[in-house]
């Protein structure tokens, strides 16, 4: 189902976290939310792992010295459902917007890098783990699977989402795009690496604007000075946490429909024209007209994967085990 509005306003919120507290960032989220919808806002979409924070200690720091805030962050990290997304949802119905929130998730003993879709009457209706963690992120976080590379149908239209160098990955990009996803959720940590990753995130987000044909609103975190020091004491390591800022908005056209907000907080808005959608497509649909299926297709296995399964469950009633003969043996 495509989206009956022609005009949807969007909001990337650029925003440092509370390091101190989990409820303190959950309250700049609720905080935000409130903003950007009294500025018309009908999508609003916040940074990765936004909440409590990203973990930006583990950029910085050995695994040997990062243990106590590893098991910090497990203590503030967000249990789905719970506490974190009863107030998201009551903040997404209470303003009638869609929210993209980045979290920390907790399922007993790992944590993931999750994305959560509210739906403008409060629904979660996605909640998808990064597939593959990004080099130090290995140490902190589980890796996801296929069952969330989905598209959903929301208030705003077809909206997919994909957590930083997931957009490195061409056939996870593609899963969505063979989706039809309209408005595509991008987050990533920010105050990272330097000026070469934001220069490096614009190029990636509005190229896959214009190959998958949709609006891409992209939301980076952002640190404080004192929150870097707080981090590391040693100014030639602060290096690695600064810059890396890009939260902007991007037309199906590969345009820049917002000065990107390269550092400091903020609340990028821009109105998405669904037309546009349409009007791109025309030219080149990467999974219509201008795919070649019986030459390139991508192959998905999108179950939920479990530590435990049971063959009883799946066996035949009578317990006959059912043998399919090969090409060979099958009669002439």
């Amino acid at each position: 189902m495509t989206t009956t509005k022609k005009i949807v306003r969007a909001a990337a919120v650029q925003i440092a976290p509370d390091l101190d507290s989990a409820d303190g960032t959950l309250a700049k989220v609720l905080q935000a939310i409130a903003d950007a919808a009294a500025q018309g806002a009908e999508l609003v979409v916040f940074p990765e792992t936004f909440v409590p924070y990203y973990p930006y200690f583990s950029f910085v720091r050995p695994p040997f010295l990062a243990g106590a805030e590893h098991l910090l962050l497990y203590e503030r990290a967000v249990i789905v459902p719970g506490p974190v997304t009863d107030a998201v949802s009551a903040a997404a119905r209470s303003h009638g917007v869609v929210v993209v929130l980045g979290v920390n998730e907790r399922d007993h003993g790992s944590l993931y890098n999750t994305q959560l879709v509210f739906d403008a009457n409060g629904e979660l209706v996605l909640k998808r783990r990064k597939i593959t963690p990004t080099y130090h992120e290995r140490m902190i976080w589980g890796q996801g699977d296929a069952s969330g590379l989905k598209v959903v149908d929301t208030a705003v239209g077809r909206l997919g989402a994909l957590a930083c160098w997931e957009h490195y990955n061409p056939l996870a990009r593609y899963a969505l795009m063979a989706q039809h996803e309209e408005i595509h959720c991008a987050q990533f940590p920010g105050s990272m690496v330097g000026q070469i990753f934001a220069d490096q995130m614009e190029v990636t987000i509005r190229h896959h604007a214009l190959e998958s044909a949709c609006f891409v609103v992209n939301a980076t975190g952002w640190l404080t000075d004192s929150q870097i020091a707080s981090i590391t004491p040693d100014p030639a390591v602060q290096k690695a946490l600064r810059g890396g800022c890009c939260t902007t908005i991007v037309s199906p056209e590969g345009v820049l429909l917002a000065e990107p907000l390269r550092s400091g907080e903020g609340i990028v808005i821009a109105d998405l024209d669904m037309a546009l959608v349409t009007k791109r497509k025309r030219m080149m649909d990467s999974v219509g007209h201008y795919a070649r299926p019986e030459l390139l297709s991508l192959v998905i296995d999108d179950r939920v994967t479990a530590p435990v399964r049971s063959l009883h469950a799946a066996a035949p009633a009578n317990d006959a085990v059912v043998l399919t003969p090969t090409l060979k043996e099958q009669p002439a």
